[in-house]
């Protein structure tokens, strides 16, 4: 948790300059787009009725007549209370004279919560009661007047951090929710990084911020989208899932570095880590390569990273997509701990263990393994027994745990078999110690790979839950990773294929003549950014070409090249090489604030399943308001019903 103190580092972070660049960014335009210096603190008491913020006075400010508006935090023995705003809290002295009698029974007896305006002066506290861990805690406000500026009812839940509450009591009364210090400090930190970030692309490095349409059409490939109808009957709307086409199209047109806060939408259903509306930095320029966008990327993190975070060391490592799944299991790794998958097939090739021969005699067959450090300390029978329940039902494939150094009574039975030779190689290429465990499977390359990933971070769980640190929370590992196939099999129809970024991203140059022979082989130039496990961006070098853009749409994906006729007359008419990248905003600055959820960095969030608890949206609309949409509600059966709730249900996670 942040206390306050957070909040006044971001606040000093302010204070620095925003800007020292004065080029012109067009020559043409050099008159009106000059960017002179700017030195400037920010001013929190311009324009209002306070002097002061509550967490901004100190020992130098004694003396003063100041005026404070706020929240009462609490009161004690009807002497004291604390007033809180954005800033702060700061101690306030009721009077106890009788000549103040009706400013104290105002101030004893409004509610908790209620919003009051004081004026006074600034006085230190009585010797040994300075509080050395309140900002303010050297000094207090003796009053002279008062005014409640507005009553508070009975609260819901208390605004103090330490109080728990559900989930869904904090979305439906979000107003209460946003005046914890914690909230106040995860929008504030999202407020200063986006104000960076905007320095940097367009006075440092001259993007223009360009707003695109919210309606557009139905976009082929990727994501669901959400539809808006129109009056025009059977014709819908589609909410962009990103600003994909226009960004292109704007580099058609010569804005060469191009940039937006935007928001986008995805019809998605009930995922936990996801919102149906989300922001992102989306960024494109023109005459540009995989290496630009990386370098730009990783300057922009560097700029904008809060000054009370270890600094942004660059470059950023580089993995292929083909290693990170071998050795992580994932195309998103977490690389803040090891328990890396290792292919042992080598070790076994003479094995007498007959189903290890029958997976290796198979063309794809495989043998891997991962090595918990301790395991045998820390992981129990009931543990394994769950692993070994999960791989069963979610990969058919069987998972043996092994025991090369320690002797528990959960230990395999294929460990009796293995050969002493076979012992020392998987001690050697697992570097095993005493009293880790070893979870072995055997089978075709990419389910074992994805396998041993989920139980790789499902063990670092368990352990870190059992005391042993594997993951430091203050550490930001940041990776790329790149050269991901172009193309991956429909699930619903392995025999087609369909984009693994999107339709727009360029095939690898070294790989464009398998498009017309073997286009499942063929990489694309797209590269993701991952941070301690999570994906935080992703982009590619867009297609150029009109002929090769139409060939990949309807020759190899199978789409309707007719919605997407702008975007192939345009790329007919000069378009420039380009390229370009999205980083999610939401996750970003959740991972950075060390949120448990991205709805704790968001204002106002939807529901894990999609709703506004505070407005109950979405909503039923009247029969004769839909009338001019031409269109009607057909309600589903209690059944149907029933299959909606059910598919909104999580799954594919292990329970221990």
């Amino acid at each position: 948790m942040y206390c306050r103190g957070g909040l006044n580092l971001l606040y000093k972070g302010l204070s620095r300059p925003i800007g020292r660049t004065t080029k012109p960014v067009w020559g043409s335009l050099s008159r009106s787009l000059v960017l002179s210096p700017q030195w400037r603190i920010p001013e929190f008491n311009s324009f209002v009725a306070r002097t002061n913020t509550c967490g901004e006075l100190r020992s130098s400010h004694l003396g003063q007549e100041v005026t404070l508006c706020g929240w009462i935090q609490y009161r004690r023995q009807n002497i004291f209370l604390v007033l809180r705003d954005f800033h702060g809290l700061v101690q306030v002295v009721i009077p106890q004279e009788e000549s103040a009698a009706s400013l104290k029974k105002m101030l004893c007896e409004a509610p908790v919560e209620s919003v009051v305006q004081v004026s006074g002066t600034v006085i230190s506290r009585p010797p040994g009661q300075e509080n050395p861990k309140m900002p303010t805690g050297e000094i207090e406000i003796k009053v002279k007047t008062a005014e409640l500026l507005n009553s508070c009812k009975k609260l819901p839940f208390e605004i103090k951090d330490f109080v728990k509450k559900t989930e869904a009591l904090r979305l439906q009364y979000r107003y209460l929710d946003l005046r914890s210090s914690q909230m106040q400090y995860n929008l504030r930190l999202r407020s200063q990084m986006v104000m960076k970030m905007r320095e940097y692309l367009c006075n440092l490095h001259g993007f223009v911020d360009v707003e695109t349409p919210t309606l557009f059409k139905k976009t082929p490939g990727g994501a669901k989208e959400f539809v808006v109808p129109s009056r025009e009957p059977g014709k819908f709307y589609s909410l962009p899932q990103s600003p994909q086409q226009f960004k292109q199209l704007l580099m058609v047109g010569g804005l060469d570095r191009y940039f937006q806060v935007a928001r986008c939408y995805r019809d998605e259903g009930s995922r936990p880590d996801r919102q149906p509306e989300f922001t992102q930095i989306d960024i494109e320029m023109s005459f540009v390569d995989q290496t630009g966008i990386q370098s730009l990327i990783e300057g922009l993190l560097r700029y904008s990273w809060p000054k009370d975070k270890d600094p942004v060391v660059v470059p950023f490592p580089s993995m292929t997509f083909a290693e990170a799944v071998s050795t992580y299991g994932t195309d998103k790794p977490d690389t803040r701990f090891g328990m890396k998958i290792v292919d042992i097939s080598d070790v076994f090739r003479n094995t007498k263990i007959g189903f290890l021969q029958d997976v290796l005699s198979k063309p794809q067959g495989t043998i891997k393994a991962i090595c918990i450090p301790e395991g045998a300390k820390y992981l129990q029978r009931k543990d394994i027994e769950t692993i070994r329940k999960f791989a069963g039902e979610q990969f058919n494939q069987e998972v043996l745990p092994l025991l090369l150094k320690a002797n528990r009574n959960w230990n395999s039975p294929v460990a009796k078999s293995i050969m002493e030779e076979e012992r020392l190689g998987l001690i050697r290429l697992l570097e095993i110690q005493e009293e880790d465990t070893v979870l072995l499977t055997a089978g075709e390359h990419k389910k074992t790979c994805s396998l041993l990933g989920k139980l790789r971070l499902e063990c670092a769980d368990l352990l870190e839950a059992r005391g042993v640190v594997l993951r430091d929370p203050s550490l930001f590992s940041f990776l790329w990773v790149v050269d991901f196939p172009l193309f991956l099999p429909k699930e619903e129809n392995p025999g087609e294929l369909e984009s693994a970024h999107h339709p727009f991203t360029a095939p690898h140059p070294s790989d464009i003549h398998l498009l017309y022979t073997e286009p499942e082989k063929v990489r694309g130039q797209h590269y993701d950014l991952v941070l301690n496990g999570n994906e935080i961006g992703g982009g590619s070098i867009r297609i150029h070409n009109a002929e090769l853009q139409h060939y990949i749409l309807a020759s190899l994906l199978k789409e309707d090249v007719k919605l997407l006729s702008h975007l192939l007359q345009a790329l007919d008419y000069g378009a420039p090489p380009h390229g370009g990248i999205a980083l999610g905003l939401d996750r970003l600055i959740c991972l950075v604030t060390g949120a448990a959820s991205i709805r704790d960095v968001i204002a106002f969030p939807k529901s894990f399943q999609g709703h506004d608890l505070m407005s109950n949206a979405p909503d039923y609309i009247p029969p004769e308001d839909l009338k001019p949409y031409h269109i009607q509600i057909s309600r589903p059966t209690d059944s149907e019903a029933e299959k909606i709730i059910e598919s909104s249900s999580p799954s594919g996670k292990l329970s221990f």
